[in-house]
């Protein structure tokens, strides 16, 4: 029996070199050599924002506190732990297929077979009984070699499954950080935007009660009441408007980390956080295989080679290994009479699939597409990622460009807002071209701070597709 296990052992260390089917290797990401629009906005270098920690690259604590909370409480990002929960125990089991199954069976038995049967009457004339009994304890031992490696490439998928709920934890992170962020900077717009419109509801009243001492004394109409009164109210509808949002916006930040809606406190302004000048991309290549999804979408390349190899060693034959010993007998008083009661039983067998072998066939065949098509997806996922980090700089070139527009239009609004507000009290100028300048001032205040808003979330969006966030 030992000769016997021995040479089936090796036979299967022999055969089990042999590889039936041939992984295909990632592909080279088609990056070009630098982003579009970077030779504008990078320093130049091979180092990239996505390097930075989190709380390195956000510095604002109230920020930083709301992040924080989010990756702790966020119930997405709770799921994706119990993914990876999940996988890890999947994982531990997968290396468990390399051992034998073993079985402890223990059973009693009592047949009586009919009197004019074969087995009745043997039993009559031999045994001298009309029934017969069987006791039997035993361990049974069955083992199926990995002789075309069918549970290496199990072993295989499980890891790289494994892997890609952790870079599904990376890339979730990733988007709550940049989702906080752009979240925090529009609550911050919304605030300034209110303050303007407060303001401008102030101005509008002292307009108003200029043309109002103005009708009194005959130099002006009822007509330019009713539109200085119309353009306050137009002024003062906007705060409600913004304080709705307000409340809105801080209700989904709230809930963004897995808390109840309320308030959110904060310290800063919109005005006190900088936009920079120049922000580092990084060489494309290296940046691309640092986002979790192009990691993840390798990992499903390594997926769907396994599976190839499974279903391709499905088809060829299997060899197993049984063994089975204990006590048998045919009376419970000599159950366990050792040695006399002793029993053992070792066989191999090869099995191969012979009328299922066309199902077998076109497994192996879609699993081989799916590959392809693993390919395809991964080169695709690279190109989104080239085309999002590009977008975020030519967001932040063209916002930039806005930026300098618009500033210099609200600048010289004002002035000419504290122009005509002078010009009109000394009778140079009319109420009409005082309520066009305050009108034109108020949206392009409100216009300034959307644009500083947009340019910070480009700049928290360029962050992320860079694939900085999960650390």
């Amino acid at each position: 029996m030992k000769k016997y296990i021995t040479g089936l052992a090796l036979i299967t260390l022999i055969i089990s070199a042999c590889s039936v089917s041939k992984d295909i290797k990632t592909p080279q990401p088609e990056a070009p050599a630098a982003f579009r629009m970077a030779d504008v906005q990078t320093t130049g270098d091979s180092s990239s924002i996505a390097n930075i920690q989190w709380k390195q690259f956000f510095t604002d604590a109230t920020l930083q506190k709301l992040i924080d909370s989010a990756i702790a409480n966020n119930y997405d990002m709770q799921l994706a732990l119990k993914n990876i929960e999940a996988s890890q125990l999947l994982l531990k089991q997968v290396k468990w297929n390399y051992v034998p199954e073993v079985n402890l069976n223990v059973g009693a038995s009592s047949s009586r077979p009919s009197n004019n049967s074969l087995n009745g009457i043997s039993l009559s004339q031999f045994l001298g009984t009309n029934h017969i009994e069987n006791y039997q304890a035993d361990v049974s031992i069955s083992w199926e070699a990995d002789v075309w490696g069918k549970i290496r490439n199990q072993n295989k998928s499980a890891l790289a499954a494994y892997l890609q709920t952790q870079e599904a934890r990376k890339l979730l992170q990733t988007n709550i950080v940049a989702s906080v962020s752009q979240g925090y900077y529009t609550l911050l717009m919304l605030d300034a935007q209110l303050d303007v419109a407060k303001k401008n509801v102030a101005l509008t009243d002292s307009t108003l009660q200029i043309i109002r001492l103005q009708y009194n004394s005959g130099q002006a109409t009822s007509l330019a009441i009713q539109q200085a009164e119309a353009q306050r109210l137009a002024a003062a509808q906007l705060v409600p408007e913004f304080e709705k949002n307000i409340a809105i916006q801080e209700n989904a930040l709230r809930i963004l980390t897995g808390a109840l809606p309320d308030q959110v406190t904060r310290t800063a302004s919109l005005a006190q956080f900088n936009v920079p000048e120049t922000v580092a991309t990084g060489v494309p290549s290296e940046v691309i295989s640092r986002r979790p999804d192009v990691r993840s979408a390798e990992l499903s390349l390594n997926i769907a080679n396994a599976n190839v190899g499974i279903n391709k060693a499905n088809m060829y034959p299997a060899l197993r290994i049984t063994a089975d010993g204990g006590v048998n007998s045919f009376k419970a008083s000599n159950w366990f009479n050792i040695p006399a009661s002793l029993f053992g039983i070792v066989a191999g067998s090869v099995v191969q699939p012979l009328i299922n072998h066309k199902q077998l066939s076109t497994r192996y065949k879609v699993a081989e597409v799916e590959r392809e098509k693993t390919v395809l997806q991964f080169r695709q996922t690279v190109l989104n990622a080239v085309g999002e980090v590009s977008n975020s700089l030519a967001s932040l070139q063209k916002l930039k460009q806005e930026q300098a527009i618009v500033a210099t239009r609200v600048n010289t609004l004002r002035q000419a807002t504290g122009n005509a507000n002078l010009l009109f009290k000394n009778g140079m100028a009319t109420y009409l071209e005082v309520i066009t300048a305050q009108a034109n001032v108020l949206q392009s205040e409100l216009e300034l701070a959307s644009i500083k808003r947009d340019q910070l979330s480009a700049v928290s969006s360029l962050y992320r597709s860079l694939g900085g966030g999960w650390q």
